[in-house]
């Protein structure tokens, strides 16, 4: 009888918050209030109604829902392409930068890569509900810990309209309900793929308070009030604009600040191998915060190397900045081939702090793998950093000591991406050490609960000794 009604009454709960949202935004619609100017806060209570009922869709559901995605984002790519060059035609007159401009993109290349994401995602086992405990507590009392989504998650991030598609499609996949803000100068391609992606998921059967798009800059300070609603904030962009969302709200933040990626080339290096990892760690996509931002060079090497990097960098327009050091190698190798040396601004301390997410890359020489562990655990953002050796030892020895997400041997530090470790896509890359690290895929965005079956047990009769617990793993 209490599971019938049960049932009948989360049926009803969520007719009432189905009939409040209009179909093609996934805003509240103010016909059904006397309120006409609710604000987000309103929208994500209703939201959080929906959060069970889409943790209890099935995984056939999400994939055929995922499904319907990708074959709408192709059918309708047009008119994204056509939103996306007002946004493009935007920026060019706001004179945004080339590098940042990349990020802004939305065409052919971009659709195939998120669609192929997509497809990854579909590919993947069902996160829900997979048995993590089975344990007998005693004859009759069984606990059982499964997974299960987050629930209602608040994703705020840059002006990457990939991202969106990344984004909302992962967390259809793991079963949650998702409020997007992404970022102003892609407003017009943002709206174009979220009303295909919602229409698409709610017309195979998912809830409609599954998604939601905040668009005005006003809601995100709305979104941070909602504590209670909203169970996870996911902040992407600069380190002073993730530190304002972790300072200005009582909701869990998880993230990351800046990308200070470095890659250090070890005395036992390749050259031939090094080189072209090098330049593709910071020239295969500049604006991404896994890109290389600060080359170490051994001393040892550094006279031989550093010139060799340099004209490969050089000729892939990457400038270079670096200590007196550096530039000093760099401007008598020049010298010796009769060249005019090239300008090199001098930096120290303080500097190597800095994220360009552009074509220029930070030099510096160290005093072998210790030194540049140092530099990395002083200097960079614990994000994504990678040594380039054939020493089994060294590489060893700098994986296990740099404090970062991601530690590399002999590769590009670009790999740090969701879609490239398999996980379809990410929400983005968490630098804490708390929950989730690194690309975060479906796995980052769940959590578990207990379940505990008993047949008349009470605390009582284990607090008087009358029975006894012996824990038995079952399976």
């Amino acid at each position: 009888m209490g599971d019938v009604f049960s049932r009948e009454k989360c049926y009803d709960n969520l007719q009432i918050v189905q009939r409040l949202i209009r179909p093609e935004t996934g805003r509240r619609n103010p016909e059904h209030s006397e309120d006409t100017n609710m604000g987000i806060r309103e929208e994500v209570h209703a939201m959080k109604l929906s959060a069970p009922h889409m943790a209890a869709v099935s995984g056939e559901k999400r994939n055929a829902a995922l499904a319907a995605i990708s074959e709408a984002l192709e059918a309708n790519q047009e008119e994204i392409f056509a939103a996306n060059r007002k946004d493009l035609a935007r920026a060019e007159e706001n004179g945004i930068s080339q590098a940042v401009t990349k990020r802004l993109k939305f065409d052919e290349g971009k659709l195939k890569a998120v669609r192929e994401g997509i497809s990854q995602l579909i590919s993947l086992p069902d996160p829900i509900g997979k048995v993590q405990i089975d344990r007998e507590l005693d004859e009759g009392l069984r606990l059982v810990r499964v997974s299960c989504p987050i629930g209602v998650i608040g994703v705020i991030f840059e002006a990457r309209p990939d991202a969106l598609v990344q984004i909302s499609t992962l967390c259809l996949k793991s079963g949650n309900c998702a409020v997007l803000k992404g970022g102003k100068e892609t407003a017009e391609t943002n709206k174009a793929l979220f009303q295909v992606i919602r229409g698409s998921a709610v017309a195979s059967g998912l809830p409609e308070g599954c998604l939601l798009q905040a668009t005005a800059h006003s809601e995100i300070s709305e979104l941070l009030g909602c504590e209670g609603d909203v169970d996870l904030l996911i902040p992407r962009g600069s380190n002073a604009f993730v530190r304002y969302i972790m300072d200005n709200t009582k909701i869990p933040v998880m993230g990351h600040a800046d990308g200070i990626c470095h890659t250090y080339v070890d005395r036992d290096c390749d050259f031939e191998k090094a080189v072209p990892v090098l330049v593709d760690a910071k020239i295969q996509y500049t604006a991404a915060c896994n890109a290389t931002e600060t080359l170490l060079v051994d001393r040892k090497i550094a006279a031989e190397f550093l010139p060799k990097a340099a004209d490969a960098l050089r000729a892939a327009g990457v400038t270079l900045r670096g200590t007196g050091e550096a530039g000093k190698i760099l401007a008598e190798a020049e010298e010796k081939r009769g060249g005019t040396p090239v300008p090199f601004e001098l930096m120290e301390g303080e500097d190597f702090r800095t994220e360009y997410l552009d074509m220029i890359l930070s030099v510096k020489l160290v005093d072998g793998v210790e030194e540049a562990v140092d530099h990395i655990n002083r200097y960079g953002s614990h994000h994504t950093d990678a040594i380039l050796t054939e020493n089994d030892e060294t590489a060893e020895y700098f994986m296990q000591m740099v404090d970062s997400a991601g530690v590399y041997r002999n590769c590009s530090t670009r790999f740090a991406d969701g879609f490239r470790y398999g996980f379809g896509a990410e929400v983005g890359i968490s630098t804490s050490k708390i929950h989730a690290r690194g690309p975060v895929g479906l796995e980052g965005l769940m959590t578990y609960k207990y379940r505990l079956y008993g047949s008349g047990q009470t605390v009582k009769d284990y607090a008087e000794g009358t029975r006894q617990f012996h824990f038995r793993e079952l399976n």
